[in-house]
């Protein structure tokens, strides 16, 4: 096991998972500019790291997040204070949403699959952050809201663009519109989150055995089934199919697969390595 206490996050590594949990508690996990920066680093060493084959995002404190850090990232973007806004200021601007998207982006790019584990209030940019994860879990406490149109926001980095693939265009645009708050129950029927746990201890104890149950598959398998499925996304089907045939042909054969077939004529379970 490994720790590393970033600003923002805290990472542990207990292979084949590790947790990355917001750990900004007496702030209630507001995201500020660390948030966005730290990401993808630890993304990035997640997914060089062989010997970690899934991640849960999760958070410390009574909340998931409020949401982004309003008054700790206005020094950031002063643009925002400036009445007469020309050309070459909005370029910058723009250039600032593109990273604050890539700050949350890279966990959907990250190769290894990661499960979001929510307790508690997820309030605007941390629904932007769980639609970028593979799977989404919650405690029967958890409150979702798309909270940004009550701000005068447009929802800027992810959440308009992969909510609709997750819960369908007409439960989008109620969330986004009306900025209302979902309760697990809700979130659960517009299939927002795959479970409903009691409490965060059931969450967290949910969150591991699923991290367990991909971590027991096959790594080549696994990573390649999420780019074909990030692949076919806005894609057609025939798209699709020709993607991931290539993708087959690619992986194929392995050990792995050797693995497998042995196991099963051994009648016992695998023990895949990712080659």
């Amino acid at each position: 096991m490994s720790t590393r206490e970033y600003d923002f996050y805290l990472v542990e590594k207990k292979p084949p998972i590790a947790w990355i949990y917001l750990n900004r508690p007496e702030k209630l996990n507001a995201m500020n500019q660390p948030a966005w920066e730290e990401l993808i680093p630890i993304c990035r060493d997640i997914d060089e790291d062989d010997e970690i084959r899934v991640a849960v995002i999760a958070s410390k404190g009574k909340i998931f997040t409020a949401g982004i850090d309003l008054v700790g990232m206005m020094p950031e973007l002063p643009e925002l204070m400036v009445k007469e806004q020309m050309g070459g200021l909005k370029l910058k601007l723009i250039k600032k949403f593109f990273q604050f998207q890539e700050g949350l982006s890279c966990l959907e790019k990250c190769r290894k699959p990661i499960i979001a584990a929510v307790h508690g209030k997820c309030i605007g940019a941390g629904l932007d952050m769980i639609t970028a994860c593979d799977i989404r879990l919650c405690s029967e406490d958890a409150i979702f809201s798309l909270r940004e149109a009550k701000v005068s926001f447009v929802a800027d980095v992810g959440v308009l663009q992969r909510i609709p693939h997750i819960v369908g265009q007409g439960a989008a645009r109620e969330l986004a519109y009306t900025a209302k708050d979902i309760d697990s129950k809700r979130a659960r029927e517009i299939l927002l989150v795959n479970h409903v746990f009691k409490d965060r201890e059931e969450l967290m104890k949910g969150a591991e055995k699923m991290a367990v149950e991909i971590a027991e598959c096959s790594p080549l398998a696994v990573m390649a089934s999420k780019d074909v499925l990030n692949y076919g996304i806005g894609k057609s089907v025939d798209d699709g199919l020709k993607y991931v045939a290539s993708m087959s042909a690619n992986i194929l054969p392995s050990n792995d697969l050797f693995e497998a077939v042995t196991a099963f004529s051994q009648k016992r379970k695998p023990e895949f390595t990712g080659t």
